[in-house]
């Protein structure tokens, strides 16, 4: 077995900050990419509101030079995923994706959260290009135009409302007739003059053209009337699921699957740290999940030290 001092187990802003610092820090981090790497970041377009860019950067670019910045500081990175860990003891074992074992003193997780899909054929092709699964994100590229927001939440309510600040008109879709979403949600959304539902209704089909989206096939449930509405973005607003399945139960996690932190990155596991979306499921930001990714880093140095 290889012997490490830490491993990170994916990437994203979290696990490549946490990259750097451990990099920094001489502990000569190994990082596992994962399926996705880079995160969902690499998926986006142009990112506005990372701090240090004045006129944005694309996401592909920025996680490319968080990662340069890391290899040059000595992280090891490696193109597997994690497909099994053991906590029970230190060293820690894990094993990657092509057979490999490794033991490790301290682990850092980072492997995000996914965004759940609709499983429409050219949706993750249009990802950037009018699909999108974050209003905080892109909301601000829809000024005065026409949006779709799909769910029945307080994530999509509170997604339709922030994208009203920059849209002329945005519609929920929704496939039942009542909201899961809290009361003060739906009536801080129904009360909104820009916001308007779609009852028994899912999304059928995405249209587009050379500039992306440009139109959506929706069905209603009950009368099973299809009908085709210009839109100029769709966000979907159904939830994420963390990847935590390599876990096995072996961490804390809430009731939605994402892994429960204390001190800041802190598990249930002294030694194993968790940062970025996997353990986030409300500010689900890249300038947050760096952040936690720094901390991890830091409290994973101190507690070797320690130890």
């Amino acid at each position: 077995m290889d012997k490490r001092k830490v491993i990170i187990i994916g990437t994203g802003p979290a696990g490549l900050t946490a990259a750097i610092y451990a990099a920094r820090a001489d502990l000569k981090p190994i990082v596992m990419e994962g399926h996705e790497p880079g995160g969902q970041l690499t998926l986006t377009t142009e990112v506005e509101n990372f701090p240090g860019f004045e006129h944005g950067v694309m996401g592909p670019e920025l996680m490319g030079t968080m990662k340069k910045q890391a290899a040059r500081f000595g992280a090891e990175f490696m193109p597997v995923m994690c497909t099994d860990v053991d906590l029970k003891k230190r060293p820690f074992t894990v094993t990657t994706s092509t057979g490999q074992t490794f033991t490790t003193e301290a682990v850092i997780i980072s492997t995000g959260a996914s965004a759940k899909w609709l499983g429409l054929p050219n949706e993750k092709e249009l990802t950037g290009r009018g699909v999108s699964t974050c209003a905080t994100c892109d909301g601000f590229f829809y000024r005065d135009k026409i949006v779709h927001v799909v769910g029945g939440g307080d994530t999509a309510m509170e997604d339709a409302t922030f994208i009203t600040k920059f849209a002329k008109k945005v519609y929920i879709i929704h496939r039942k007739d009542t909201l899961r979403a809290s009361k003060p949600m739906q009536e801080r959304a129904m009360k909104n003059e820009k916001i308007e539902f779609l009852w028994d209704t899912v999304v059928t089909e995405i249209k587009s053209n050379e500039s992306g989206v440009s139109g959506i096939v929706v069905e209603n449930l009950k009368t099973g009337k299809k009908e085709e509405r210009q839109t100029d973005g769709l966000f979907y607003a159904i939830g994420h699921t963390p990847n935590t399945t390599f876990l096995k139960g072996q961490i804390d996690c809430d009731e939605s699957g994402f892994i429960t932190t204390k001190n800041g990155p802190e598990t249930n596991i002294a030694g194993v740290f968790a940062c970025g979306d996997v353990q986030d499921s409300y500010y689900r930001q890249a300038i947050t999940a760096a952040g936690s990714g720094c901390q991890a880093a830091m409290k994973a140095e101190r507690f070797l030290e320690g130890h």
